[in-house]
């Protein structure tokens, strides 16, 4: 019986964790700094969990605390918004097909 709730248990936290998690691309048109980490033009890999993302592009990989907001009507497309005057840093990233907003702390 003991062995039985564990196994619930188990099961139970992976899928509250992998609804916390999720995995997109995302496109950079032009060199992009994330938490000090410069990306290159092109497709980078991403993904989110709990209140941290982190990006991966060729050997590059970066990690930086960021906040999820929820829009009232689904992005069409993705988008990736800058810090004003650095023209580099990351300020969020609107995923499209859903309402996620992702934040950059």
């Amino acid at each position: 019986m003991t062995r039985a709730l564990l196994v619930i248990s188990l099961i139970s936290l992976a899928f509250a964790n992998a609804a916390n998690s999720f995995k997109f691309n995302v496109n950079f048109y032009q060199p992009t700094e994330v938490n000090g980490t410069t990306f290159q033009p092109g497709e980078a890999k991403a993904e989110v969990s709990e209140n941290k993302i982190v990006l991966h592009q060729g050997k590059k990989m970066a990690e930086a605390p960021v906040k999820l907001e929820t829009n009232n009507a689904k992005y069409v497309y993705t988008t990736v918004g800058y810090k004003a005057g650095t023209g580099q840093q990351l300020k969020d990233i609107c995923i499209a097909g859903t309402t996620t907003r992702i934040v950059f702390e």
